[in-house]
């Protein structure tokens, strides 16, 4: 793959990238910063908002609040690896990030996202076991498991990681160093390189492929037992309560691998680096941003907890 070779490189070392970020004057990038910290600001408060609601409501102590509880620490820290960088840039004439910066960047960004992956599995699986198998339930899904379900992901996440960063940090980077992006990503990474990167290719689209196949099965297969369950139900009250629990999970699940499918499991989503930029806002920053308000506007528990909270703070 020919380097990507735009701009003057002069004072830019061996040792640092630049990023490039959105196209556009002061106007425009203020503009940006704007929004910017506007979605991230939302994300911070909402996600710890629910952290600290299920750690304190006792009412929420249960496997799903759990897992949940941990998608809001993902969600939070998922956005924190880019934004804080990506605001402080847009009013930053050089726009330099390290080689060491850029890898942490990459490597925190793939670990997390891949965690996250994972951890949407395992949340439909205990979906699953809560209303195809409520007997057995407390047994199947007792905390120990809880903790190595999420413990498992974690680690199926940073195994990822440490493949892609090491296939991706290990190609010469020999003519440009202007990554055509606002943080440091596979795809405009593989631009800079002047070497085939075929195999780097295969490995991304291998990886998240697998990633993306064997979690989706997971919840495929899961919601295919949860529907028929929930349709043998005679109470109309339960299937609503549970349709509307599931319908949360469905809905975060559908923006997180919409956005990961185009661009990291399918050919040619590393050749349109304009079109990932503003997609790449959508699970860096909007989706982080909307996980928590999907979870507690549909969630009546979540809601009543928020109340409780609300009164207990109000009475002190």
């Amino acid at each position: 793959m020919p380097p990507h070779t735009t701009g003057n490189l002069s004072g830019v070392s061996q040792q640092e990238f630049v990023l490039v970020g959105f196209e556009g004057g002061p106007e425009t990038q203020a503009l940006l910063f704007v929004v910017f910290l506007a979605l991230y600001v939302v994300t911070i408060l909402g996600n710890l908002t629910m952290i600290v609601v299920i750690t304190l409501d006792a009412h929420l102590h249960s496997p799903m609040y759990f897992f949940l509880k941990n998608l809001s620490f993902l969600d939070l820290c998922y956005s924190s690896v880019i934004t804080p960088n990506a605001l402080a840039n847009f009013f930053s004439s050089t726009k330099i990030i390290t080689l060491m910066g850029c890898a942490s960047q990459f490597f925190l960004f793939f670990s997390l996202g891949s965690t996250e992956a994972f951890l949407l599995a395992v949340m439909a699986y205990d979906r699953f076991m809560a209303i195809c198998s409520p007997l057995h339930y407390p047994i199947t899904m007792r905390p120990l498991t809880c903790t190595c379900l999420v413990l498992s992901s974690y680690c199926g996440g940073c195994l990822n990681s440490i493949v892609q960063t090491s296939f991706t940090f290990r190609l010469p980077f020999c003519s440009s160093h202007r990554i055509n992006h606002f943080f440091c990503d596979v795809p405009p990474l593989l631009q800079l390189a002047c070497t085939d990167t075929t195999l780097n290719e295969l490995v991304m689209f291998g990886l998240c492929g697998c990633i993306a196949v064997g979690t989706t099965f997971v919840i495929l297969v899961s919601y295919s037992f949860i529907t028929m369950t929930v349709l043998k139900m005679r109470s109309a009250a339960g299937r609503r309560k549970v349709f509307s629990t599931c319908g949360s999970h469905l809905t975060a699940v559908s923006l997180f691998y919409g956005t990961a499918f185009v661009i990291y499991a399918q050919p040619g989503g590393v050749d349109s680096l304009e079109q990932g930029k503003v997609m790449s806002i959508s699970y860096t920053l909007v989706i982080p941003m909307l996980n928590p308000l999907i979870y507690s506007l549909r969630n009546k528990d979540v809601k009543e907890a928020l109340r409780r909270l609300g009164q207990r703070h109000a009475a002190t």
